[in-house]
């Protein structure tokens, strides 16, 4: 058997096991399994098991993926996001399309203390989605602006996908968070945009006008409550203790998200909603999904070995080069691939199976840049593109998640609720491709 052929036939087993519901993980691990043994034997593959997962899950760095969760589930049952959404709600309600411009912002201010999209995208809309019906919206405009804004949950730091990607691809988490922050500041804007452009040009699906959440937050003339304003101050000073520390060298990123961790319990704590039974669940939701991570890990490095036994990718890589195709080019025929695979995988799975292989083929290419900000570059468009695909059809799980918490709504709805949202992820996509520059505006500050 020919090794191209027989890395179709390892891709195939997996995507048949996946089409037959079996988890992600498992597929992968065995479909490489089969693709280790056809080339190398039961010997060889005994001993590479043997090692396997200490190799693999005695990283250092890897301890920050529970931490963050743990630090986002603390977030969730401790009652922030209503604490965010009434800040937003007061700040954006004299505009039209407010309360959506606030369900927005208030997503990427969770986001930067959770890490999780699906997770932002969950707890967001069990806070926003009653205001939202109650207000006038369409379930178009509502259940389309939840599932974008929770994309900004893995946009702006912390991402777990982006620490993923820092593990694999061997680059700096520090200077990988500082270059998504200007991405995710226009990713939330470029949110914000549509919805404004959206409510002007198709009408009836929003109201001419917003109050605020409850009157103790303010009025029009004053959406700067201070009752508002006090929700969130504790919220702002875990965030700048977590990212003031880390780039002010005070911890390193893991010891980050553990003082992210507990400054964030203290705060659920403080704020009287979390209780021992929300307390155990956390803890509980963080290793189970830890847990899930980490076995995906395993399965992706088995395939992974699979694949560069047979040789293909140092081939494809080599043939690619050989093409004289410009290096933007080849980048943007990996990010469209990714949107494909993202109607068939999750982000953390594309991550872990494609960057072993794509990683150093866009090293190898010339862009002008040192090889460090070409792979951090690559990092953000990777995650821009992740992002995208949580909302694209025929998947896009984001959708799916807040459609099943909005009964009444059909999911045709809030598929065509998302698209002025993917017009903006293009446009942004876009300018960060042709502008490097813009992703690497931060990390030339960082030492």
């Amino acid at each position: 058997m020919s090794p191209l052929l027989l890395s179709l036939m390892i891709i195939a087993l997996m995507l048949a096991l996946m089409g037959l519901r079996v988890p992600i993980a498992v597929a992968m691990f065995v479909a490489g399994a089969v693709g280790y043994v056809l080339q190398a034997g039961w010997g060889p593959f005994s001993n590479f098991l043997n090692s396997l997962a200490f190799a693999r899950l005695a990283n250092y760095e890897l301890s920050v993926i529970p931490l963050f969760i743990l630090m986002g589930h603390f977030a969730t049952q401790g009652g922030i996001s209503k604490a965010l959404f009434g800040f937003a709600s007061a700040v954006m309600s004299r505009f039209k399309g407010g309360l959506a411009m606030a369900t927005v912002l208030a997503s990427a201010a969770f986001g930067a203390i959770c890490g999780s999209s699906v997770a932002t995208a969950a707890t967001i809309t069990s806070v926003a989605l009653p205001e939202l019906t109650r207000h006038g919206y369409s379930g178009r405009l509502a259940t389309g602006t939840l599932a974008a804004g929770g994309t900004l949950g893995i946009l702006i730091p912390p991402s777990v996908p982006l620490v993923i990607y820092a593990i694999l691809a061997e680059q700096n988490i520090a200077k990988l968070f500082a270059a998504a922050f200007v991405p995710g500041i226009i990713a939330m804007l470029g949110y914000m945009i549509a919805i404004a452009v959206y409510v002007r040009l198709v009408p009836g699906h929003a109201p001419d006008n917003d109050t605020p959440l409850n009157p103790s937050q303010g009025d029009r003339s004053n959406p700067l409550a201070t009752q508002a304003l006090r929700g969130v101050v504790p919220i702002a000073l875990v965030f700048l203790a977590v990212f003031g520390g880390i780039y002010g060298g005070w911890f390193t990123p893991t010891e980050g998200a553990a003082v992210g961790a507990a400054a964030t319990l203290g705060v659920a704590l403080l704020k009287g909603e979390l209780n021992f039974v929300k307390l155990k669940y956390c803890f509980y939701a963080t290793a189970q999904g830890s847990a899930m991570i980490f076995l995906i890990f395993l399965g992706a490095d088995l395939m992974n070995s699979a694949l560069a036994l047979t040789q293909v990718p140092n081939q494809l890589a080599a043939v690619v080069q050989s093409w004289g195709l410009s290096p933007l080019w080849v980048v943007s025929s990996i990010l469209l691939f990714y949107v494909v695979l993202g109607s068939v995988m999750d982000e953390l799975s594309m991550l872990l199976l494609t960057i072993p292989i794509f990683f150093p083929l866009v090293i190898g290419l010339d862009f002008g840049m040192p090889p460090e900000s070409v792979g951090i570059w690559f990092g953000i468009m990777v995650l821009m593109t992740v992002g995208f695909g949580l909302l694209a059809p025929p998947v896009g799980l984001n959708v799916y998640v807040v459609n099943s918490l909005a009964p009444g709504v059909p999911i045709a709805e809030s598929y065509r609720g998302v698209l002025p949202f993917l017009v903006s992820d293009v446009l942004r996509t876009l300018l960060l491709l042709f502008f490097p520059g813009i992703s690497l505006w931060l990390v030339k500050f960082i030492t």
